[in-house]
């Protein structure tokens, strides 16, 4: 079972032709009210996408909180570990995106920043020992320190997604069994900027030494650069018309640990998390854009005869 610890938000989101500079109003939006989270997504595209997946997060005693639960139970994930704050509200994300697909997000994290150590301690009690783990940055860190520990005592892989950006205790890397950070995390987390395969080389390497066991760089556009075994290859992104980049790393992260859970290699499990994720690119929303498994099967079809 594929337990994914991380946050749960409402996403409140105003689409136009471009997102406003400081101080400006533009009118003509269009408005719409959807399920999101970083953790929340990647639970919900894990499922759609045929893993067995149990949640652990923090909600509000309120109508958002009470939604997000009902919508997990519905999408054929175990909600044993989601519990209920009375102090906080549950979380809030509000999104611009532009004519290009192009995002900026403030999140209100409320709830999400009460989910403790203690919390992911009880959840495995009621879901039981998980086969692979799966976080994000939207909750505490020493709660993620919680999960790497143990990880790493107990012989389970887990896949840190270190998004929002945000600099880590060296003892978390330590019970990392793939990280899969952006351009920029990269560069926050290393020091290192990456502008080419020569230094996401560099920046796989020094997360290897930091304790991490492999590295997956995702570099937009351009694709993945995969390192594992003192080696790294590109897979390469797929070419789509972009509506809504909001949960498009949401989605590959799920994807990717529904892959690696199947037993497939890191290589096989990133092309599988890509394609995912160019799928999700072309629709709106965070939760709704996440692809079932039978559409990627579908596409990859269409794909090959295109290729006869």
């Amino acid at each position: 079972m594929i337990v994914i610890v991380g946050s749960t938000n409402t996403d409140m989101v105003v689409k136009s032709p471009r997102i406003p500079a400081a101080g400006e109003t533009i009118l003509g939006g269009r408005f719409l009210m959807n399920p999101g989270g970083k953790g929340a997504n990647q639970a919900v595209a894990a499922a759609r996408l045929g893993g067995e997946v149990a949640f652990v997060a923090k909600v509000g005693d309120d109508l958002f909180g009470r939604e997000a639960t009902g919508l997990f139970k519905r999408e054929g994930i175990r909600t044993e570990g989601v519990t209920v704050d009375k102090t906080e509200a549950s979380g809030v994300a509000l999104i611009m995106v532009d004519k290009k697909g192009e995002n900026c997000i403030s999140v209100a994290s409320g709830a999400n920043m009460k989910l403790s150590a203690k919390d992911f301690a009880a959840a495995l009690k009621k879901v039981g020992k998980p086969t692979l783990l799966l976080a994000q940055l939207e909750t505490p860190i020493t709660t993620i320190a919680a999960v790497a520990e143990y990880a790493a005592k107990n012989g389970v892989p887990f896949i840190l997604n270190p998004a929002p950006a945000a600099k880590l205790p060296s003892k978390v890397f330590k019970g990392i069994s793939i990280i899969t950070p952006n351009e920029t995390e990269t560069e926050l987390l290393t020091g290192i900027k990456v502008v080419d395969l020569e230094s996401a080389a560099t920046a796989a390497a020094a997360f290897v030494k930091k304790g991490v066991k492999r590295v997956v760089i995702t570099l937009g556009s351009k694709g993945s650069y995969v390192w594992e075994n003192g080696s790294g290859q590109l897979v390469k992104a797929k070419k789509v018309k972009a509506v809504d980049t909001t949960a498009a790393g949401d989605v590959y992260n799920g994807a990717l640990a529904v892959a690696l859970d199947e037993g497939k290699s890191l290589v096989e499990a990133v092309t599988f998390a890509t394609a995912a994720a160019a799928i999700s690119v072309t629709r709106m929303g965070a939760q709704a854009s996440a692809p079932y498994r039978k559409e990627i099967s579908a596409k990859r079809c269409a794909s090959r005869r295109k290729t006869k």
